[in-house]
């Protein structure tokens, strides 16, 4: 026995070096030459240890995956897409505490959940519906990127991603021309869910873990304690893990992945970004659905690479200085792109960028592209990009701002037209056929500067003007006509208030009016989900500023009426600022605040003085006691549902 003994755990060690470490101390020879032994030993007196190698051979097939409850619940990822909506999720953070943040690859495969008691392993279950999910333990048992024993005593659950690396599916693919498997991730998901775990084994999966779901004593793991600790039970990790300590860290990380995706051997659609303390996990909790804590950021699938040819300098609405360069043409979401953008100066640097560098190149949303970073370090001919010390169209000499430059000069030309341009742009005051062009030729020849201005056009404005014509005219000035009709969360968003996203503005917009938004004080718009200290400072900033109050002004006058859905008066819950915290049986949250909106509530995400109900659902947190500190009503769902006469 102790000779089996002193086997079993000579061969669990070659196998962690093998493969987790990526780092075989012996050759296979003399790995079979001991596993051989093992078998035999096994044989002759009947015994098999729980962690034997040789429990991970495949064995028969099953006849049908049983259903197993996980011990804690599996959530799912929100998503997003975009750099407003992760910009969203970083106020949430912020709010809750002072977060650092980890960036992690997202691997497109199979999410699995292994269980270990006593410090063996005796499970593992796909994440299902994320409360049980499917019995896949024999077939997991032929994956051998885990350890059939850890140190751990207690009950443990960790999760990993099923994967089968690239190489790997082509050398499969080339030893089995009738059975082709499309494409890596499929191949995973039906190589753990094929009921003969022998298919399962011949695959050549593997299981890369990043998450620790439940342990019977628990330990207050930041994400970086949580990651050590699965690599130091012998788990395997992806060696991309990044910590950061600001937004523009988290920007820059996910960036480089987004380039370095392209020169590894696994398949991923994203970068992961998590709150790294726990303490602020705790304080920004769950949804029905996702943990609040963490988001993946998706990839869009429009990229392309191309050679930087020039860079020149752009100046946004903000002041702000932009690299712009201008690449090679490449074809890329159904256009010829010759220019893509970076950060700034900073972000220039860091991504190795360079006149005569080839570069990967990204574009989203029919914009400008951006610059992800260099994709070859190049034959040494490449030119470093020189950092300018004056604005290059007004002469004004820059300000250094954080990583950013700025040009402190507001009349500079193109601050004038960016922000006209902003303004008029489709998710804002929509005014068709107001190109930029058209804002610098109106500025230049007809003074246009501010918003207002646009509404003083006319006909004769025109006149004179190269390429305008009457049909053209006619059309512009009914599109001008037809923005002064504008909902108020899109005003909101043109006017381009520092820090004022579309999410944010959604927010502001739930109050009614400019007045009443205007009036607000920076605890109350802090109090607001979206809606941080330093968006707050610049909204009410805004506000007090005389010029920016006569802008107002003269738009009003001269029509601009930006409006809000016309409100339900009637009903159970008509002038009720209503608050939904916990989790309800008979419907989701999304149902029940439409119900509740139809019968003339106010839904709102935070509870604050203006709250006048609060309905406690169950595993109700911190907004329940907030709500009860406050003194506002507070209701079950079994009141709830008689309220909406259900």
């Amino acid at each position: 026995m102790d000779r089996m003994r002193e086997l079993v755990d000579i061969l669990n060690k070659w196998a962690h070096e093998y493969y987790v470490l990526d780092a075989p101390s012996v050759s296979d020879r003399e790995y079979d030459k001991y596993y051989d032994e093992l078998k035999e030993l096994e044989r002759e007196s009947g015994v098999v240890y729980a962690d034997s190698p040789t429990r991970r051979v495949g064995g028969d097939p099953v006849k049908g995956f049983e259903r197993h409850a996980h011990i804690a619940r599996l959530y799912s990822l929100d998503k997003a897409v975009t750099e407003d909506e992760l910009s969203a999720f970083f106020t949430r953070a912020e709010k809750a505490g002072e977060p650092t943040y980890t960036v992690e690859y997202k691997f497109d495969g199979l999410t699995v959940c292994l269980t270990y008691e006593n410090g063996a392993f005796v499970r593992a279950t796909t994440r299902g519906n994320g409360v049980e999910g499917e019995d896949v333990t024999a077939q997991v048992l032929t994956i051998r990127s885990f350890p059939m024993k850890i140190s751990y005593a207690g009950t443990l659950e960790v999760r990993g991603e099923a994967i089968i690396r690239l190489p790997v599916l082509e050398a499969y693919n080339r030893a089995h021309p009738l059975e082709q498997l499309k494409n890596a991730r499929n191949a995973a998901a039906g190589a753990v869910r094929n009921l003969d775990p022998k298919a399962t084994a011949s695959r050549g999966v593997e299981i890369l873990f990043y998450d620790v779901n439940f342990m019977s004593e628990p330990a207050v793991f930041s994400q970086e304690e949580e990651y050590a600790f699965l690599k130091r039970e012998g788990f395997k990790t992806y060696p991309h893990f990044i910590v950061c300590k600001t937004r523009e860290e988290v920007f820059a990380a996910i960036d480089e992945i987004e380039v370095g995706r392209r020169k590894i051997d696994v398949l991923t659609d994203g970068a992961v970004v998590k709150v790294n303390e726990h303490s602020v996990r705790e304080r920004m909790g769950y949804t029905d659905k996702f943990p609040r804590w963490a988001v993946a950021f998706k990839f869009e699938a429009e990229e392309a690479t191309t050679t930087v040819r020039a860079v020149r300098w752009q100046v946004g609405r903000t002041g702000k200085l932009t690299p712009l360069a201008e690449v090679d043409p490449v074809e890329l979401a159904g256009a010829t792109v010759r220019r893509a953008t970076l950060n700034n100066y900073g972000d220039l640097m860091k991504k190795r960028v360079k006149v005569g560098a080839q570069v990967l190149i990204r574009r989203s949303n029919e914009v400008i592209p951006e610059i992800l970073g260099a994709v070859s370090e190049g034959d040494g001919s490449e030119k470093p990009v020189p950092m300018p010390e004056v604005c290059p169209f007004c002469g004004s000499h820059v300000q250094s701002v954080g990583a950013n430059l700025f040009c402190p000069n507001e009349g500079c030309p193109p601050r004038v037209v960016q922000k006209l341009t902003h303004y008029c742009s489709k998710n804002a005051a929509d005014v068709d056929g107001m190109s930029e062009a058209t804002l610098l030729l109106l500025f230049k020849e007809r003074g246009v500067k501010n918003f207002s201005d646009l509404y003083s056009l006319t006909a004769q404005s025109f006149e004179g003007l190269e390429g305008f014509r009457d049909k053209k005219i006619s059309n512009l000035l009914n599109a001008i006509e037809k923005s002064k009709k504008i909902p108020l969360d899109r005003f909101l968003y043109a006017l381009g208030i520092g820090q004022i996203g579309r999410v944010a503005a959604r927010d502001l917009a739930a109050f009614g009016s400019i007045e009443k938004i205007s009036a607000l004080t920076e605890e109350e718009l802090i109090a607001l989900e979206n809606v941080g200290e330093v968006t707050a400072k610049a909204i009410t900033d805004y506000f007090r500023d005389e010029e920016n109050r006569a802008e107002l002004a003269r738009l009003f006058a001269a029509g601009v009426s930006p409006y809000t859905e016309k409100k339900v008066t009637v009903g159970a819950f008509a002038g009720e600022t209503v608050v939904l915290t916990g989790t309800l049986s008979s419907m989701s949250r999304p149902e029940a605040q439409k119900k509740l909106e139809e019968r003339g509530g106010t839904a709102a995400s935070s509870v604050t003085a203006k709250t006048t109900l609060v309905v406690a659902g169950e595993k109700a947190g911190s907004k329940l006691d907030k709500a009860k500190k406050l003194g506002v009503r507070i209701i079950g769902e079994e009141e709830f549902l008689r309220m909406l006469g259900e």
